[in-house]
Formats: C-alpha cells, structure tokens, sequence
C-alpha cells in the first residue's frame, strides 16, 4: 500500500475556567507520546486564545502506529480530557483500518475518515 502515513488532526475546547488543565492534559500526551510511541513521528498542538480551542496535527507511520496510540497514551488520558474539554470533530486522514475506524466512533468521537486520494509530498521525513 503507498500510503502508509496517517495524520489525525482534531481539536479540544476547553470547558469554562480548564484551559489551564487542558493544556496540561496535552503536555503529558506529548511527553508520553515522545518517550513510549516511535511510530508516533510528529506532534504538534496549537490554541485559539479567543476559543479555548486546542487544535491538536498528529503524524503516524501507519495504521498500526495509530492503533498503539489508541489503546495506550490516548485511551489513558481521554477520560481527563472528557472531564476539562469538549471533543471534536475528528479527521482521520490515510488508509485507517475499518476496526479502528469502529473503535474510534464507539468512543463517541466526531469522526470523519478519509484515504489520500492525490497530492504530492517532499522529502520533509526522511
């Protein structure tokens, strides 16, 4: 398959008064996924001051590198993240198999799947 790569992009808006909680909800996300998830490849997060939104861009380097996220580092912290923040929507973007796809939607997930059907890419992971 050619298109190994799945990039999640989601975003988290905190609830009244848990920005502050939110954001470090995120900060130990991004550690853990550092030091425990290699096929984890990027992670990058950005706030909307004027939102409360946390806009979170995921790299992985296959459907199996997003399954071990899954079911570790984000099933982990997700009840936290439910407590201080709402979710949503989710994009899902690569060839993500159908159980995960399943597995995402049972969690409630605003979830939207879509394979790369064209575009090109540079040398930028090499």
């Amino acid at each position: 398959m050619e298109n190994q790569l799945i990039t999640v992009v989601y975003k988290w808006t905190a609830k009244e008064g848990k920005v502050e909680s939110l954001k470090g909800i995120y900060n130990h996300v991004t550690d853990a996924m550092k030091a425990n998830e290699p096929g984890a490849l990027e992670v990058n997060c950005y706030f909307d001051e004027s939102s409360n939104t946390l806009i979170v861009y995921d790299h992985f380097q296959d459907a199996g590198a997003l399954g071990f996220h899954l079911g570790t580092t984000a099933g982990a912290h997700f009840p936290q993240l439910l407590e201080v923040a709402n979710p949503g929507p989710f994009l899902f973007l690569g060839e993500v198999p159908q159980e995960m796809q399943q597995a995402a939607l049972a969690m409630g997930l605003d979830a939207t799947f879509a394979p790369k059907q064209f575009g090109f890419a540079r040398e930028i992971y090499a």
